[in-house]
Order: structure tokens, then C-alpha cells, then sequence
């Protein structure tokens, strides 16, 4: 029944684009962010959490831009309320990276272990799943790749749950210093929240797939 609705619903020109400018946008937001927790000169890692600000604001950007859209069209893609649960979950994403860059900065904290670049590469490869899966709501041709992404999307936010206990567990022992303690642990777990949001995107686009099979 749904693909002969389908077939009387234009091509969407509106709102993906909108997904994939997002989708790209994380790449971006999230690469930054590696490396600004990769690198040990001070000034490089100022310049990127700079550009993860700047990015952090254009993610709103195309979130209002969907919003609008949702407020002006009588036809979407799918339902308005998947749409909002999807855009709102991707700038979920950049909102939480821009607070972990902007905790390095705020607290100061120089010591950035491996745990947090570990996490930062999970990060990393969940926003390129995730934009490899919003390319695909543009026809749904391939719906395994959905479905993929989200199955790897869950397996990366348990490692990243298993990453952060486990370093902050760590920190407990070897940190004797409670103020570096704290900051430390409130990055670590920033990181690992914005895995979170990345298992929220995958949760969003899965039922979107669900409805529209």
C-alpha cells in the first residue's frame, strides 16, 4: 500500500538535501574533533574547536531550515513527526561534540588520554554510517545499508558505554588530583552522550525504515 502512495508523492527536493547537508556536516564536526584531541599544539587545537563551534552552528542552521520546511509543505517525505525525531537527533549529535570541545577549552584540561581519542574515532565512524544512511532515504533502493548502519550504530555506542566506564573507573584510582578528576571524567563522558545521540539518529531513521517498507 505504501509504494502506491508513493508513486502519486513528487521526488522530495526539500528536506533531503537538508539530511545529507547534515549528514555531511557531521563528518566534518566529528573529524574536527579528532583532531583537536590528537593533537598536543595548543594553538591547532584552539583553531579546531573554533571550527567545531562554527560547525555546531550550521547543524542549527539546517535543523531550523527543516523545521520551516515542515511548517510551510502540505507533503513530506514521510511523517512529520519522523522527520522532526530525525533532524532533532542529528544536531543532537553536533551539540554534544561542540560541548566536549568547548569542555577541553573551558576546563583546560591537557591531559587527553587514549580513551577519548578511542572515543572519538567511534564517533567518528557512526556520523559516516549515519551519512551513508541518509543518502539512502533520497529512493530507499537499498534498505540493508539502513539497516546496517543502525545494527553498527548500536554495537559502537556499547563499546563507547563500555570505554567510558571503564576510563573512569580508572580515573578513580590513578587520579589523585579531584579537580583534574572531574574534568576529566565530565569529557569522558560528554564523548560518550554523543554516541548516545548517535544510537537516538539510528533508533529515528529505523523507524522510518519500518514505516516505509
Amino acid at each position: 500500500m505504501n509504494s502506491v502512495f508513493k508513486f502519486f508523492i513528487p521526488p522530495d527536493k526539500k528536506f533531503q538535501p537538508l539530511f545529507e547537508q547534515s549528514g555531511k556536516n557531521l563528518i566534518s564536526i566529528s573529524e574536527t574533533l579528532l583532531l583537536a584531541l590528537s593533537t598536543n599544539d595548543l594553538d591547532q587545537r584552539n583553531k579546531h574547536i573554533k571550527k567545531i563551534e562554527q560547525l555546531e552552528r550550521n547543524g542549527n542552521k539546517i535543523r531550523h531550515a527543516v523545521f520551516l520546511g515542515l511548517s510551510k509543505s502540505m507533503i513530506t517525505p514521510f511523517s512529520r513527526e519522523d522527520i522532526h525525531t530525525l533532524i532533532s537527533a542529528l544536531y543532537d549529535i553536533a551539540d554534544h561534540i561542540r560541548a566536549a570541545a568547548i569542555s577541553i577549552e573551558m576546563f583546560n584540561i591537557l591531559q587527553l588520554d587514549k580513551t577519548m581519542i578511542k572515543l572519538a574515532n567511534l564517533l567518528t565512524e557512526m556520523c559516516r554510517d549515519l551519512d551513508s544512511a541518509l543518502k539512502e532515504l533520497r529512493n530507499f533502493k537499498n534498505k540493508t545499508i539502513i539497516s546496517d548502519v543502525c545494527l553498527r550504530i548500536y554495537k559502537g555506542e556499547s563499546k563507547a558505554d563500555q570505554l567510558c566506564n571503564l576510563a573512569v573507573a580508572g580515573l578513580f584510582k590513578t587520579e589523585s588530583n579531584p579537580i583534574e578528576l572531574i574534568k576529566q571524567k565530565e569529557l569522558l563522558q560528554t564523548l560518550e552522550m554523543a554516541t548516545d545521540k548517535c544510537d537516538d539518529a539510528a533508533n529515528a531513521l529505523e523507524a522510518i525504515l519500518v514505516k516505509n517498507s
